[in-house]
């Protein structure tokens, strides 16, 4: 979902033009908006005066999510969702919906501004209720239209609920599809190009920070890209379940006013005509399930790239990576010298915050007393936070990306000062042929010892072997044995491309 439209200046902070525009394929190209009531010049929410860093000095990184999870954004989804019942429900009823009339009510969703969400909040300043406040606000549409007639038609047959899960479906929905899907795709591009560059690099692995086994660091990096692409891939394919059943999920209402329709029916192709999938059997509330779920992928992806920012960390306090310094950066404010992996550090806090929330959503909303009580919908209000972290850490990491590139001459010296690792070649090369005892010899000869190159070689010509064996053994060096590291590198990458393709068939279906 594409920002648009020159800054203006709206309550102390620089913004993009305010309004929604529906775009040729039905999604909405939201520019950012405030929310909340007016605030005073004092009181004006700004970088240094915003409570939460993600709305002051992350503003940058976050503004893209504002049209999707701010309060004023929940209003206009909800608008929306009133809407489009409101009209569907007069057609299920037979009732003429001139077109024109169907897009002007429409409009109000479509070109919503921050005056809009200001007159609801007035509105629910008197009932103490903000779904009735929409309620109340669509009514003045209607009462000025056409359909006048029908007023009592808005909401009819609704609880809150039903407005509210249908709202926050399309919410989580379209912030994944149009914002958090593109930039997790852009870090996989970063990884990618990463991958290719020096899939073919040497580097010494380690177990338990030990030398271990040499692989490529075009291999290592793909493991953390092939993991993301597997977690995610479900995200590319997600679609949140919604429900239209009623106070208590029974439809009484609607049965009631009109014994002769099927409102389960009707149900169905309305939820599925917002592009959600339809859940049938339901309380109050939609039970959720479908939320934990993508939570839980969410919080599984940060995991991954907790794991990767780590390290990355530690591959840059091993010197395998260098920092390219910004001449104008300062690392330390007592020590002149530091270049700090600073991305890397951001990415992983932010990261961490993303992952505790999503736990903490999947684990709560799944839960509510009997029918339903009210804790969801606190709740639910700080989904843009664990979306924000996410943003945050994914710039951020990209950055650290960026600047960072693999030290040829550390990773060779690094690799030739630990020629022990050989061992395992040597001693699963040695077992293949027959050999009795070679893993407890090497080890006798290796663990725990400084091994040079030649020790190694002098072993080897102690063996009774064939010249071939013993020159293969010889000539094997620790940046040569990184078996089939370049080929999975590459294995990493189709994985990439595969998901990549995913995304961009779904962002262009035709």
């Amino acid at each position: 979902m594409a920002i648009r439209g020159e800054p203006v200046s709206e309550g102390g902070r620089e913004l993009p033009g305010s309004g929604l525009d529906a775009g040729g394929d039905g999604r909405f190209q939201v520019a950012t908006e405030m929310t909340g009531t007016d605030r005073s010049a004092d009181e004006a929410l700004s970088g240094l005066t915003a409570l939460a860093p993600v709305d002051g000095r992350y503003w940058k990184s976050t503004r893209s999510l504002v049209g999707y999870f701010s309060e004023s954004a929940l209003m206009r989804h909800r608008l929306e969702v009133e809407t489009e019942y409101f009209l569907a429900l007069l057609t299920e009823l037979n009732v003429a919906v001139p077109s024109a009339t169907a897009a002007g009510l429409r409009a109000g969703y479509r070109d919503w501004e921050l005056g809009d969400a200001r007159q609801v909040k007035r509105i629910e300043e008197r009932t103490a209720h903000d779904v009735k406040a929409i309620e109340y606000f669509f009514k003045e549409r209607v009462g000025r239209s056409d359909l006048s007639a029908h007023v009592e038609k808005v909401h009819l047959g609704l609880t809150s609920e039903d407005v509210n899960n249908l709202a926050q479906a399309q919410m989580h929905g379209r912030a994944l599809h149009e914002v958090l899907l593109p930039a997790i795709g852009k870090l996989i591009l970063r990884l990618a190009t990463l991958v290719e560059r020096e899939r073919a690099t040497p580097m010494l692995a380690r177990t338990h920070g030990q030398p271990a086994t040499p692989t490529t660091v075009g291999k290592e990096i793909g493991v953390f890209l092939s993991r993301l692409c597997e977690v995610t891939a479900p995200l590319l394919e997600m679609r949140l379940p919604g429900k239209l059943a009623g106070a208590t999920g029974t439809y009484g209402a609607l049965v009631f006013a009109y014994p002769s329709r099927d409102w389960p029916d009707f149900a169905r192709r309305f939820v599925t005509g917002l592009g959600l999938r339809f859940s049938p059997v339901v309380t109050q509330i939609e039970p959720h399930d479908g939320l934990a779920n993508f939570y839980d992928t969410l919080r599984h992806a940060a995991n991954v790239l907790i794991d990767l920012c780590q390290d990355m960390w530690q591959y840059v306090a091993l010197g395998y990576f260098n920092q390219r310094p910004a001449e104008h950066e300062v690392g330390s404010s007592t020590m002149p010298h530091k270049v700090n992996p600073i991305d890397f550090e951001n990415a992983e806090g932010n990261l961490q915050l993303a992952a505790a929330l999503t736990g903490f959503f999947s684990d709560k909303l799944t839960r509510s007393r009997m029918q339903r009580d009210l804790s969801d919908s606190t709740v639910l209000r700080n989904a843009g936070l664990a979306f924000a972290h996410f943003m945050v850490a994914l710039e951020a990491l990209g950055r650290g990306l960026g600047k960072v590139e693999p030290d040829a001459a550390a990773l060779a010296q690094d690799l030739a000062g630990h020629p022990e690792v050989l061992a395992e070649a040597y001693q699963t090369f040695l077992r293949a042929e027959g050999w009795v005892t070679p893993y407890e010899r090497l080890k006798e000869l290796t663990r725990g010892r400084v091994v040079t190159l030649d020790d190694l070689h002098a072993w080897v010509q102690s063996l009774d072997l064939s010249k071939e064996d013993r020159m293969r053994l010889v000539e094997l060096t620790p940046k040569r044995y990184v078996g089939l590291a370049p080929a999975i590198a590459l294995e990493a990458l189709g994985i990439a491309e595969r998901w990549q393709a995913r995304l961009d068939e779904r962002e262009d279906p035709a």
